[in-house]
């Protein structure tokens, strides 16, 4: 089988990890790079020994003519250059988000199904070795049946200097001018879990959001950083997300409920635990020992793991992207099903979407209220 030719467009900070998880992947070829900034093009690829830096994306798809093309620029970009890829007979990777909003979402997928083309998004922690054991309980039957109930919490660090001082410091950066600013820059991660489990076509959903004290403290009231979100689908399962900057230690957490079991997976500590009727079987007081004796099992199970994964040298903080990457290429190579499938990444548009709608509206209220207050100070009567 030939070697797929890999070509990037975007070198920023994530073009580095994606040059750097391509190269783990047996039988790919990083052909070329691509930036509207030829310098930072050229220095990616010095570093990785690539042959072909360009700063045309039609010379790019020319010259070194990839297989399949990785998007790492600013989400405003995504939906002409997927296009444009796509159009020249290359598959594509998104980075996340995968596009300003649904209606783009769903206009590239359509694009790649009408020209036979493999298209996917970034959401490479679906990936991580806790994420693929937690599917291989599902499909053992460790639920019981379908999802009851999803929880999906996703915490974020404001500590992070080099990112969070450039967003808050620059009223024109790029992550300000999407829709849903911080949001949908970073929650698609933690919806596309829920999204994976998601099949019903009809589902409601609430949001409700507001900037941090933390924020509010610093002069910031534009950037929303806590969020809450409910998902139901007004029949038999409903998801909880919530984002947040503010809780101590962070957490990135999956809880799968279904009629005889639960999953609980620890995306921080790559851990997967199974809770079933077993571990509350006990009468007595040995429901007070003998369930946390079975949960002390199953975290050294995970610890062992993981420490024999480190030892393989297979056990990195990447290796959910490396995965994704070589899923991709798979489905590519041999026309099979891609690893995120349409369904999933339509369904994170569309919620990501009413997020957004639901916490502008809001937002509006809330002006018109404090716009109304103020008309009230300065007049003494309600405007």
């Amino acid at each position: 089988m030939n070697p797929i030719r890999v070509a990037i467009i975007g070198c920023g900070k994530i073009a580095e990890q994606h040059a750097s998880q391509i190269r783990r992947i047996a039988g790919s070829q990083l052909v070329g790079v691509c930036d509207s900034e030829k310098r930072m093009a050229d220095q990616l690829a010095e570093r990785y020994q690539v042959e072909g830096s360009f700063d045309d994306v039609q010379q790019l798809l020319k010259v070194a003519r990839p297989d399949v093309v990785h998007i790492t620029t600013p989400p405003q970009s995504h939906f002409k250059l997927a296009s444009e890829c796509l159009r020249a007979g290359c598959h594509v990777y998104v980075e996340k988000p995968f596009s300003i909003d649904l209606e783009e979402a769903r206009a590239m997928v359509a694009l790649a199904e009408e020209l036979g083309l493999r298209i996917t998004a970034g959401h490479n922690y679906q990936f991580n070795p806790e994420m693929v054991r937690m599917r291989e309980l599902v499909r053992s039957g460790s639920l019981g049946g379908k999802p009851v109930h999803i929880e999906s919490i996703f915490s974020y660090d404001l500590g992070d200097a080099s990112y969070v001082n450039a967003l808050l410091g620059d009223k024109k950066h790029w992550v300000r001018m999407l829709p849903g600013k911080l949001l949908q820059n970073v929650i698609s991660h933690g919806i596309a879990k829920i999204a994976e489990f998601w099949d019903s076509p009809d589902y409601t959903v609430t949001a409700h959001g507001y900037s941090s004290s933390k924020l509010q403290s610093a002069g910031e009231s534009e950037i929303i950083d806590e969020l809450r979100v409910v998902i139901s689908d007004g029949r038999q399962l409903t998801a909880y997300f919530t984002f947040t900057t503010q809780v101590a230690p962070p957490v990135q957490e999956l809880r799968v409920f279904g009629p005889r079991g639960t999953l609980i997976v620890d995306g921080l500590h790559r851990s997967v635990i199974e809770l079933t009727g077993a571990n509350s079987a006990f009468k007595s007081y040995l429901n007070f020992t003998l369930p946390q004796f079975n949960l002390a099992r199953q975290y050294m199970r995970n610890m062992f793991s993981n420490l024999a994964a480190f030892l393989r040298a297979d056990f990195h903080m990447d290796i959910g992207m490396r995965n994704l990457f070589a899923e991709f290429y798979q489905s590519i190579q041999s026309g099979g099903a891609p690893p995120i499938s349409h369904r999933e990444i339509i369904f994170t548009a569309a919620v990501m979407d009413e997020i957004f709608r639901q916490l502008d509206a809001a937002g509006k209220d809330v002006s018109m209220l404090a716009e109304s207050r103020a008309t009230m100070s300065l007049s003494g009567e309600r405007a």
